[in-house]
């Protein structure tokens, strides 16, 4: 029963009470029962208020708890809207930690002089991309392409033709393997992993990638790369050729430089076979039967190499030696280059200059891998190299490139050959 309702029976009692007879009872009890109904009437009025105000406030909390209810609903689908994101970003930005982008452009002018020849003027591109995912956290494979022909030792484009679109050819496709402990495995179309003392091009051009598999150690003081690489690998030709070679050497750190120091062999089996790349008589400088159109040798190399790195005046030094002899000629089986770098042209207004002097005999090494610049490519070429680079901006470079040097130099009657190099260089 409400409490209204028991206030209304309280005061029918005491109004029924006032008209009786007289109990037995006095006025005062009588007086003062009746002044206890009347606070107890007055008590039920304000529980009776009390409950009106907790039942008003039940129905606002409850409408309060509901739109509670509604809010959570809302934040639960924004927080899951939210996650699914940051985990497709998440997933994107691991995505692109794997995939890496680099390459290269170099816009050349170049005048050439051969003595008994018409001077000779061009404008070269050189143009390389490449793509690199990481497969796992050991396994790496690679994508590459670059500008120019089917040229082994040089991506280099010349202009011209009206304007005419240029070739794109495939530079690289290979994998690399790191689950070994300072070891790293490689196969396919990579870049060569076998140690250039200087950066010389004495035995390989700088652009040759190699074909075929390779393996490289280094612990931080010793070290052993060998490589395989296919000549020919088709079995239906009748020059299939694969090639193999190893080095290895010391690195050690002195208190103000470093120095790497080492020898390597290398076995390429030419003798009695035709030439591998260009025309039937295209041997690079390599003595060769004309009318077979044959090599006359093997080229079974034996190359001592060093080169050590300090600072001097506060701007890095450094000097190489390279040594080669083929045990499978007869004569001119000796080629050597040795020479320096001063500064680098890495920064911004930064320089650098060089030397280099080589002497490559006919059948030192072979002529189809070497230098494609020094003597106009291949081998039986002498003489000296002058560079110098100054850095415009990080990753744009100005370089000079000065060759002065003598060709057929195995013949009675050797020629002149001056080759100058002006190039912007930009990488990314």
């Amino acid at each position: 029963m409400r409490t209204k309702s028991l206030s209304c029976i309280v005061m029918a009692i005491m109004v029924m009470a006032g008209a009786q007879p007289a109990l037995a009872v006095s006025d005062d009890e009588f007086k003062a029962l009746r002044e206890q109904l009347m606070l107890l009437s007055e008590r039920l009025d304000e529980l009776e208020q009390s409950n009106q105000a907790l039942q008003a406030e039940n129905a606002r909390l409850q409408a309060s708890r509901e739109e509670v209810d509604v809010a959570i609903a809302h934040l639960d689908q924004a927080t899951e809207a939210l996650e699914e994101k940051v985990e497709e970003e998440a997933q994107a930005d691991a995505w692109a930690d794997r995939i890496k982008l680099k390459g290269d452009f170099r816009f050349r002018h170049e005048g050439i002089e051969v003595e008994g020849s018409d001077e000779r003027t061009r404008q070269r591109i050189r143009a390389r991309a490449s793509i690199i995912a990481e497969v796992t956290d050991d396994v790496e494979v690679g994508l590459g392409f670059a500008s120019g022909g089917d040229d082994p030792v040089s991506t280099n484009q010349t202009l011209g033709g009206g304007g005419s679109t240029k070739d794109i050819k495939l530079d690289l496709a290979y994998f690399k393997w790191n689950g070994l402990r300072d070891t790293t495995v490689i196969g396919g179309k990579f870049k060569n992993i076998l140690h250039r003392a200087g950066k010389n091009g004495l035995l390989w051009d700088g652009d040759w990638n190699t074909e075929g598999a390779g393996v490289a150690w280094d612990n931080g003081t010793f070290f052993a790369n060998a490589i395989g690489t296919y000549l020919e690998s088709d079995s239906k030709k009748l020059d299939t050729e694969f090639s193999y070679g190893a080095q290895g050497g010391i690195k050690h750190k002195f208190e103000n430089a470093k120095l790497t120091a080492g020898i390597g062999y290398y076995r390429i089996d030419t003798k009695g076979k035709g030439s591998f790349f260009g025309d039937d008589d295209d041997f690079f400088g390599n003595s060769y039967d004309p009318i077979t159109n044959t090599y006359l040798y093997d080229y079974h190399e034996m190359e001592a190499f060093a080169d050590i790195g300090f600072d001097l005046a506060g701007r890095p030094l450094s000097i190489f030696f390279n040594y080669v002899y083929n045990q499978k000629a007869p004569k001119n089986d000796t080629a050597y280059a040795g020479g320096f770098k001063y500064g680098s042209a890495s920064a911004a207004r930064s320089w650098e200059f060089g030397y280099v002097y080589q002497d490559l005999e006919a059948d030192a090494v072979y002529g189809l891998l070497t230098d494609s610049d020094f003597g106009g490519g291949g081998t039986d070429a002498r003489g000296h190299i002058l560079k110098g680079g100054y850095g415009i901006a990080k990753n744009w470079k100005a370089s000079v490139t000065y060759f002065i040097n003598e060709i057929d130099i195995s013949s009675d009657d050797p020629r002149d050959f001056d080759r100058l190099q002006l190039d912007l260089n930009f990488k990314y």
